[in-house]
């Protein structure tokens, strides 16, 4: 009883070859099945994506526009303030100058230098009838 026995190869039962076709476009099918199902899937997970994508595009730009046009608004202020602080620039580089100090105190005064001579003018018919008389 325990001597050595023999060892016999497990058979598989022979199937017929209707049969394993059948099994294998069973298969193929199920495979294609999957297939044509995950394909669908990412198909339309990506087109609701792009959907997304497309609407916020949409209601992004008349924000853009408005951002835009203040943009352009404060583009528009700098460039007037930089004329303004030019002109400003130019006036105290004037002041601060030594040698333009007699010049600014006789146009800010209505005094006259004493140095200076006053011209009048008179108009010609006057100084006519002053000569007759």
């Amino acid at each position: 009883m325990n001597a050595i026995q023999t060892s016999r190869p497990h058979l598989e039962p022979v199937q017929s070859p209707k049969v394993v076709r059948q099994r294998v476009r069973k298969l193929r099918t199920q495979r294609t099945d999957a297939r044509t199902l995950e394909t669908t899937v990412k198909l339309a997970v990506n087109v609701i994506i792009s959907g997304v994508a497309v609407s916020s595009l949409v209601n992004l730009l008349p924000y853009h526009r408005s951002i835009q046009t203040k943009l352009q608004e404060i583009r528009f202020e700098v460039k007037e303030t930089e004329q303004r602080v030019d002109r400003l620039q130019a006036d105290y580089n004037r002041i601060s100058d030594p040698q333009q100090a007699k010049n600014i105190m006789r146009e800010q005064s209505h005094l006259v230098d004493p140095a200076r001579r006053q011209i009048v003018l008179l108009q010609k018919d006057n100084f006519e009838t002053q000569e007759i008389d």
